[in-house]
């Protein structure tokens, strides 16, 4: 074929136009972007506004396309509906994705910054595409939930198979055990109300933040917690008397709130003459 023949051929003005309209919009995407990355708005409303522009631009593409190759609208139904079909049957697994993709966007089980637990992936969200959400791993061989370092991409359809676990959203407090196991000579009650006022300290301050979110979440779901402050329970076992201190904190600050316990009951500990920890021994006998 010439290139006469194929300047004349009925597809190459389509081609021509769909070439320059992808480009045209691809680069007004681009300068939207820069626009944003270059505003004073926080990390996450920046991200949601390019996923925002990212979307839009995807659209506006697939309309463009579909007026230049599309005759007329019953010919536009009857290739919807072919395709269609065959789309269903070849990517059942894509299809879900999506579907779970308008879920979360619709329902939003989850959203960008929130830490969550997705068939067994513990992580922070720090992406939702069409077909996959992408975690910061946490966990796994890591005590105490905190980052791995891993990426992981959990397929969107996984909200219809398994339970989504969200620590962060609407309600980002947790509660969190520290347990402290001292001898039965010991004055357990002491340690117990040294345990409990360091935790009270800490509950002070979050206090009314936890009532105010408590009263908002019973307005859309059948929740009440009656005690908000921390508690000391009392359990004897095998080579002493155990000590579960029990309190509020973040999610994401489990593992600090935790440490900075420990230190303050054992350094109150040491300066206790009544109070020892307690530990398992072994006896042989010979």
């Amino acid at each position: 074929m010439s290139m006469k023949d194929l300047v004349s051929s009925p597809y190459f003005f389509k081609i021509a136009q769909s070439v320059v309209f992808v480009f045209v919009v691809y680069f007004l995407t681009l300068q939207a972007v820069k626009i944003v990355n270059r505003s004073g708005l926080d990390l996450r409303t920046k991200h949601k506004i390019r996923k925002l522009i990212l979307y839009i631009s995807t659209a506006v593409n697939l309309i463009i396309l579909s007026l230049i190759w599309v005759k007329n609208i019953r010919t536009f139904s009857i290739l919807l509906s072919v395709v269609g079909a065959g789309l269903v049957i070849a990517l059942q697994d894509a299809i879900m994705c999506v579907a779970g993709w308008f879920i979360i966007l619709i329902r939003k089980p989850y959203d960008v910054g929130d830490r969550v637990e997705i068939s067994g992936i513990k992580g922070d969200v720090i992406d939702i595409r069409l077909f996959q959400t992408t975690l910061l791993e946490i966990g796994n061989w890591v005590k105490d939930e905190q980052s791995t370092g891993r990426i992981v991409h959990v397929p969107n359809k996984n909200i219809f198979t398994s339970p989504v676990f969200n620590y962060t959203r609407e309600f980002e407090y947790i509660w969190n055990e520290l347990k402290v196991v001292v001898t039965f000579e010991s004055n357990w009650k002491k340690a117990r109300d040294i345990m409990l006022s360091f935790a009270s300290e800490k509950a002070e301050v979050v206090r009314e933040n936890v009532r105010r979110k408590i009263k908002k979440m019973s307005e859309k779901y059948l929740i009440f917690y009656e005690k908000l402050t921390p508690i000391v329970y009392v359990k004897i076992v095998d080579h002493g008397i155990e000590l579960s201190l029990r309190y509020l904190t973040t999610a994401k600050n489990r593992r600090s709130s935790e440490s900075e316990l420990a230190e303050n009951i054992l350094d109150s500990f040491q300066m206790e003459s009544d109070i020892n920890f307690a530990y398992p021994t072994y006896r042989i006998v010979k």
